[in-house]
C-alpha cells in the first residue's frame, strides 16, 4: 500500500508569489519512494496584478515575469485607467526580463501601446530581447513611433526628452 504525505508552503517572493507542493510517496513501512516538488506559478493563489508606478508625469511598468493570457489583458485594462487617473502623459514599460512572448502577448502589447497613444501618453518599450524584437517583426505588430531604450534609465531620460519637445 502506498500512501501519500502531501506538504503546502506558500512562499512570496516578490514580485511573485508562489505554492510550493511537495508530495511525498511512502511505502507501507514509512520508507519515501518519491519525493515530488511543484511550484506552481502565482495564479493558483491569487492573480498578482503586474505594478504600475507614478512617478512625476509618467508611469513605470517593469514586467518581471513571463505573462500568460489573463494577466495580460488584466496588465492592458490596469495601465489604462492608471493613465486616465493619473492624467500620465508618458510610459516605460521594461520588458528586460521578458525572454519570449506568444502571438497574443505580443498583439495585446501593441495594443497596449496603440491605446495608451489614444490616451495621449508616449510610451517608450525598454530591454527588449533579441527573442522578444523578432517575435513582434515577424508577428507584424506595429510599432511605428514607439521609442525604445535599452534599459529603464535610458527609457526614462528618452520619454523626458521626448515630452519636453
Amino acid at each position: 500500500m502506498i500512501k501519500w504525505k502531501i506538504e503546502i508552503i506558500y512562499t512570496k517572493i516578490i514580485p511573485a508569489s508562489f505554492l510550493n507542493i511537495t508530495v511525498i510517496l511512502l511505502n507501507s513501512r514509512g520508507n519515501v519512494i518519491k519525493n515530488i516538488l511543484k511550484k506552481v506559478g502565482c495564479f493558483l493563489v491569487n492573480r498578482i496584478r503586474i505594478p504600475i508606478l507614478k512617478l512625476y508625469d509618467y508611469l513605470l511598468v517593469s514586467i518581471q515575469w513571463e505573462l500568460d493570457d489573463q494577466t495580460a489583458l488584466q496588465f492592458q485594462e490596469d495601465l489604462l485607467n492608471k493613465i486616465h487617473e493619473t492624467s500620465a502623459n508618458g510610459v516605460v514599460i521594461d520588458l528586460t526580463s521578458i525572454d519570449f512572448i506568444d502571438s497574443f502577448i505580443a498583439k495585446v502589447l501593441g495594443d497596449v501601446i496603440g491605446m495608451s497613444k489614444l490616451m495621449g501618453a508616449k510610451v517608450v518599450l525598454t530591454g527588449i530581447q533579441p527573442a522578444v524584437a523578432i517575435t513582434l517583426v515577424e508577428l507584424g505588430i506595429s510599432l511605428n513611433d514607439v521609442l525604445t531604450a535599452l534599459d529603464l534609465e535610458k527609457g526614462l531620460e528618452k520619454l523626458q526628452q521626448e515630452l519636453e519637445d
